[in-house]
Protein backbone atom coordinates (compact mmCIF):
# COMPACT_ATOMS: atom_id res chain seq x y z
CA UNK A 1 0.00 0.00 0.00
CA UNK A 2 1.27 3.86 -0.68
CA UNK A 3 -0.23 6.72 1.27
CA UNK A 4 0.41 10.45 0.72
CA UNK A 5 -0.87 13.02 2.53
CA UNK A 6 -1.58 16.11 1.07
CA UNK A 7 -3.08 19.87 1.86
CA UNK A 8 -1.16 21.27 4.87
CA UNK A 9 -0.62 24.91 4.64
CA UNK A 10 -0.46 28.48 6.56
CA UNK A 11 -3.90 29.31 8.55
CA UNK A 12 -4.47 31.77 11.25
CA UNK A 13 -5.96 30.27 14.29
CA UNK A 14 -9.93 29.98 14.12
CA UNK A 15 -9.40 28.84 10.45
CA UNK A 16 -9.96 25.66 8.52
CA UNK A 17 -7.79 23.21 6.14
CA UNK A 18 -9.09 20.10 4.71
CA UNK A 19 -5.97 17.39 4.15
CA UNK A 20 -6.36 14.76 2.13
CA UNK A 21 -4.54 11.04 2.17
CA UNK A 22 -4.46 9.65 -1.11
CA UNK A 23 -4.35 5.47 -0.99
CA UNK A 24 -3.45 2.67 -3.24
CA UNK A 25 -2.32 -1.20 -3.67
CA UNK A 26 -4.60 -1.87 -0.58
CA UNK A 27 -6.37 -5.05 -0.90
CA UNK A 28 -9.39 -3.78 1.01
CA UNK A 29 -11.39 -1.37 -1.03
CA UNK A 30 -12.38 0.90 1.92
CA UNK A 31 -9.13 0.43 4.17
CA UNK A 32 -8.89 1.73 7.44
CA UNK A 33 -6.63 5.03 7.77
CA UNK A 34 -4.93 6.60 10.82
CA UNK A 35 -4.33 10.27 10.84
CA UNK A 36 -1.41 11.28 13.58
CA UNK A 37 0.51 14.16 14.10
CA UNK A 38 3.27 15.69 15.51
CA UNK A 39 4.09 18.77 16.56
CA UNK A 40 7.07 20.80 17.13
CA UNK A 41 8.86 18.92 19.75
CA UNK A 42 6.45 16.34 20.61
CA UNK A 43 5.71 12.64 20.28
CA UNK A 44 3.83 11.61 17.80
CA UNK A 45 -0.07 11.65 18.79
CA UNK A 46 -3.03 9.84 17.51
CA UNK A 47 -5.50 12.25 15.89
CA UNK A 48 -8.48 9.86 14.20
CA UNK A 49 -9.33 7.19 12.25
CA UNK A 50 -11.93 5.92 9.39
CA UNK A 51 -12.73 2.25 9.36
CA UNK A 52 -13.36 -0.20 6.49
CA UNK A 53 -17.45 0.71 7.22
CA UNK A 54 -16.41 4.37 7.09
CA UNK A 55 -16.96 4.80 10.53
CA UNK A 56 -14.94 7.36 12.23
CA UNK A 57 -13.73 8.62 15.59
CA UNK A 58 -11.44 10.78 16.95
CA UNK A 59 -9.04 12.35 20.38
CA UNK A 60 -10.85 13.90 22.64
CA UNK A 61 -8.44 17.03 21.59
CA UNK A 62 -9.83 17.17 17.98
CA UNK A 63 -13.53 15.86 18.29
CA UNK A 64 -16.35 18.35 17.59
CA UNK A 65 -14.08 20.53 15.09
CA UNK A 66 -12.12 18.04 13.27
CA UNK A 67 -14.33 15.16 10.87
CA UNK A 68 -12.48 12.50 8.63
CA UNK A 69 -14.42 11.41 5.77
CA UNK A 70 -13.49 9.01 2.05
CA UNK A 71 -14.01 9.45 -1.23
CA UNK A 72 -14.50 6.13 -2.72
CA UNK A 73 -14.24 7.07 -6.22
CA UNK A 74 -10.79 8.57 -5.57
CA UNK A 75 -9.32 6.37 -2.98
CA UNK A 76 -8.96 9.56 -0.52
CA UNK A 77 -9.43 9.89 2.96
CA UNK A 78 -10.29 13.39 4.20
CA UNK A 79 -9.05 15.04 7.11
CA UNK A 80 -11.30 18.31 7.30
CA UNK A 81 -10.05 20.75 10.55
CA UNK A 82 -11.89 23.51 11.45
CA UNK A 83 -11.53 26.07 14.46
CA UNK A 84 -7.82 25.02 14.15
CA UNK A 85 -5.66 26.29 17.31
CA UNK A 86 -1.95 27.23 17.32
CA UNK A 87 -1.43 23.72 19.15
CA UNK A 88 -2.61 21.68 15.92
CA UNK A 89 0.56 23.17 14.46
CA UNK A 90 2.36 19.68 13.03
CA UNK A 91 3.05 17.49 10.84
CA UNK A 92 0.45 15.67 9.84
CA UNK A 93 0.50 11.88 8.65
CA UNK A 94 -2.04 8.93 7.41
CA UNK A 95 -1.38 5.52 8.17
CA UNK A 96 -3.01 1.76 7.30
CA UNK A 97 -1.96 -1.36 8.52
CA UNK A 98 1.83 0.12 9.59
CA UNK A 99 2.38 1.84 6.28
CA UNK A 100 2.91 5.43 6.70
CA UNK A 101 2.75 7.85 3.93
CA UNK A 102 4.78 11.33 4.16
CA UNK A 103 3.38 13.87 6.04
CA UNK A 104 2.04 17.29 5.37
CA UNK A 105 2.84 20.11 7.54
CA UNK A 106 0.02 22.29 8.83
CA UNK A 107 0.93 25.64 10.97
CA UNK A 108 -1.56 27.35 12.82
CA UNK A 109 -0.73 30.73 13.55
CA UNK A 110 -2.34 33.74 16.02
Amino acid sequence: VQLQASGGGLVQAGGSLRLSCTYSGSQYSRPGIDWYRQGPGKQREFVGFITVVDRADYADTVKGRFTISRDHAKNTVYLQMNSLKIEDTGVYYCTHTGVWGQGTLVTVSS
